[in-house]
């Protein structure tokens, strides 16, 4: 099944040396998990806007805005979040939420 995690937090690493040492805590993950990542996402901007059911567009999350994203694969959501105990963002403070993708039925 599929998993979207959520990163929430984390900070951003400053001088090229920070920035070295999370690349490399990324890939060793991403190795560590090999192919259960589907899609290993990005990081966000900042930049964010939501939308209402009346389609006004404001600024700003809907709740705690996310850093980022990751896509994976998993046999059920406490797998999901086992394998979400490795993620950088967490060692740098922030969070990581798993949720299951439901699994349309198509015609």
């Amino acid at each position: 099944m599929k998993y979207l995690l959520v990163y929430y937090g984390g900070g951003t690493p400053e001088g090229e040396e920070e920035q070295a040492a999370v690349m490399k805590a990324w890939t060793e993950w991403f190795t560590e998990l090999g192919p259960a990542v589907t899609d290993p996402g990005n990081p966000f901007s900042g930049k964010v806007a939501s939308v209402g059911s009346e389609g006004a567009v404001e600024d700003g999350p809907v709740g705690e805005a996310a850093s980022g994203y990751s896509l994976l694969e998993a046999e059920t959501l406490e797998d999901a979040s086992e394998k979400a105990k490795g993620c950088p963002v967490i060692a740098g403070g922030g969070r990581v939420a798993a949720q299951a993708a439901a699994r349309l039925q198509r015609a």
